[in-house]
């Protein structure tokens, strides 16, 4: 595999918050190395407070890392030529709920120098496609939770970006919303597009993703192609595995 071909690369990344005077350091991410490859997706799985988010927002430029390189797009992350070409949902992100579906999805677009015509036809493409036309002039905050995460899945392809960070994507979803959801990430896959997502949901990352890293206690447990990983079993019984091992060591 060449280098053009490691979207995500990750070297011996620590990361250690400083708690208040008197509270001892707090170690949540130690020595992570991984790479994710051009077009595929990846699944980043761990218990509550394993670092799942914080890796990911050390990758989007969020977080700093206490040690350790972490390159995105070919520069290290945060640079902003990298992130004009991602694109995230966050697990709780912020909505102007004053803002209409298109409106909002519209001004995350002109954020990226986008406007006229072109975006406004873009951002109706998107609102189809997540489902949400019939509601597209309804102001957010008379949305349910699973209508602000399918405008939240649109305003991450605004940009039509090359890599998509996706935080708990399925969050609020029921099981219609889910299913759209995954044919929505199986068609950005066929596209091209390279795909970074953590979740709690284990069939939907057996069903999805090719390769998959696992965070317990801030260390990477298991990392490793989906198929090698569920040779004895589940996805599940790999993942309880490798959580239950550190939890043990």
């Amino acid at each position: 595999m060449s280098a053009l071909d490691v979207i995500i690369s990750l070297q011996d990344v620590t990361k250690v918050f400083n708690n208040q005077v008197g509270q001892a350091p707090r170690t949540v991410l130690e020595q992570i190395s991984l790479e994710v490859h051009r077009g595929e997706t990846f699944g980043l799985l761990g218990p509550n407070g394993a670092g799942k988010t914080t890796l990911q927002k050390i990758l989007l430029g969020l977080v700093r890392p206490t040690s350790g390189t972490a390159m995105v797009l070919g520069t290290r992350a945060g640079e902003s030529d990298a992130r004009a070409r991602l694109g995230y949902l966050p697990e709780n992100p912020y909505f102007y709920t004053h803002l209409t579906g298109r409106e909002f999805v519209e001004f995350c677009g002109s954020l990226f120098g986008q406007g006229g015509p072109e975006l406004r036809n873009r951002v109706d493409r998107l609102l189809a496609r997540v489902g949400m036309t019939h509601a597209r002039d309804l102001q957010l905050r008379k949305y349910s939770k699973g209508m602000l995460q399918r405008v939240g899945v649109a305003q991450a392809l605004v940009n039509d970006p090359e890599l998509v960070f996706l935080d708990e994507p399925m969050s609020g979803l029921d099981p219609v919303g889910r299913r759209e959801l995954r044919e929505i990430i199986l068609e950005l896959k066929s596209e091209g597009k390279t795909i970074f997502f953590n979740s709690h949901i284990l069939s939907d990352v057996e069903a999805l993703c090719e390769r998959v890293g696992i965070l317990s206690r801030g260390k990477l447990v298991s990392y490793g192609s989906v198929r090698d990983l569920t040779r004895q079993g589940s996805l599940e019984d790999a993942f309880v595995a490798a959580v239950q091992a550190e939890a043990s060591a």
